[in-house]
């Protein structure tokens, strides 16, 4: 079956060259194009980190580990070579339907959806999109709104800007309107990759639970001068997720005990009982982006005030505020809030591009007392910062880029409002050298 699977991809795949080796420009009423790049990573990290796939993903370094003598454990560095990046789109043409222009497009990779299952095919975007003269419809898997490619840092590592920025990829439902230079979007989301984490680890149904999908509202305006090389994009949005962190409250009648019987232990269950719960907790996110391209060098930027950021691969997420009935387990929550910026410059050259990016992090905590469990990452870093220069180098369809990223996270402890103090920053010097080749 994974042979028919492949060979008929590779069948359509030719079938889609066809035309542009004959030579004919027509554009098909309908099929399918086929896009994509092969690249290795080669990556070197001066510490231990925390990432994902193999240290393909990288967020921030990880926390000093002494051992018996005091030395620590984590300030070990590693190398490795991946080329789990490798992509495959394809872009799908049709005829009108609803008196709307019709398209589609489906995006994979070899990145995988977990660590245990590296190096497997991963679906990342699959859409079909109506477009009408100033209406745009679009279904499917793509982008979080609050992640806006064309006003997106665009470092080299695989991590686009990752804790700093939102990352995440949604099933969702995006009506985008326009008006004259202005676009007011408006999504309804659900998750599948990324997800919101709680009493039983990451997982999508604490949304799912919650009935109500996640809703974003963007408002862009754009302006674009093609033979001067100059384009301004700006836009704000304000986000609204709901999660049901569990299903019903588990009470302890009687704590687990043993005894001894005849010279045998025995050991004695706990007994509990559990009563159903709706408790939900609600969460809004702001933020806003700037993009300014000149003939020689392009300006982006971004800023947010996120709450319960866990599922966009950020810091943050939330906890138990405090127990509100002992007799049933009931309990309500507080979400913890972070704060984030960031600033890409780039040159536009076609052959020779250098760029930098910086941003920085802040957790706010909770904004009262709370008794936990907490259900959040990052829980004991007060902040992050990065500084990563790149330069790219364009031969035809290959890439050569290297890239140097620095990025500290300042960890301590964390006081009863789920904020940290006394923290200390720890440092990882990643040298990643990025090859690509598009086709």
């Amino acid at each position: 079956m994974k042979k028919f699977c492949i060979l008929t991809l590779l069948s359509l795949l030719v079938t889609s060259r066809t035309g542009a080796q004959t030579g004919e420009t027509k554009t098909p009423l309908f099929g399918i194009s086929f896009s994509g790049y092969v690249k290795t990573d080669l990556i070197y990290d001066s510490r231990q980190t925390i990432n994902l796939r193999e240290g393909h993903f990288l967020l921030y370094p990880d926390a000093v580990l002494p051992d018996a003598t005091g030395k620590d454990i984590n300030a070990k560095g590693s190398f490795n070579i991946l080329s789990i990046q490798t992509r495959l789109a394809g872009t799908i043409t049709g005829t009108d339907a609803l008196g709307a222009k019709t398209s589609g497009y489906i995006e994979a990779e070899f990145f995988g959806s977990t660590n245990a299952n590296i190096n497997s095919f991963r679906l990342r975007h699959a859409w079909v999109k109506l477009n009408w003269p100033s209406t745009e419809l679009l279904v499917g898997q793509y982008w979080h709104p609050m992640f806006v490619p064309a006003c997106a840092p665009e470092p080299v590592s695989f991590n686009t800007g990752a804790p700093f920025v939102v990352f995440s990829r949604n099933p969702q439902v995006r009506l985008t309107q326009a008006a004259g230079k202005f676009k007011f979007q408006l999504t309804a989301l659900e998750q599948l990759d990324f997800m919101s984490t709680g009493p039983d680890g990451t997982s999508p149904k604490y949304l799912r639970n919650s009935i109500i999908p996640e809703l974003n509202f963007q408002v862009q305006f754009a302006t674009k001068n093609e033979a001067n090389g100059t384009e301004f994009l700006a836009g704000i949005g304000i986000n609204y997720i709901v999660i049901t962190p569990q299903l019903a409250n588990t009470v302890t009648l009687k704590k687990a005990y043993d005894t001894v019987v005849g010279g045998i232990v025995v050991h004695h269950n706990a007994v509990t009982t559990s009563y159903s719960t709706n408790q939900k907790i609600g969460a809004i996110s702001e933020n806003l982006f700037m993009k300014l391209r000149i003939p020689h060098f392009t300006f982006k930027l971004g800023a947010l005030y996120g709450q319960n950021t866990y599922s966009y691969t950020m810091l943050g997420g939330y906890v138990v505020k405090s127990v509100t009935d002992p007799a049933t387990g009931a309990v309500d929550y507080a979400n913890i809030s972070v704060a984030s910026g960031w600033v890409d410059l780039s040159t536009n050259g076609k052959k020779v591009a250098v760029g930098i990016l910086g941003a920085y992090c802040k957790n706010l905590g909770a904004g009262t007392t709370v008794a936990g469990p907490a259900y959040t990452r990052g829980a004991n870093i007060d902040y992050l910062y990065r500084i990563a220069p790149r330069l790219i180098l364009n031969v035809n369809k290959f890439r050569f880029a290297p890239e140097i990223e620095y990025t500290v996270a300042a960890y301590g402890k964390t006081n009863e409002k789920a904020l940290v103090s006394n923290s200390k920053e720890i440092g990882n010097w990643r040298v990643l050298i990025g090859v690509f080749y598009y086709f």
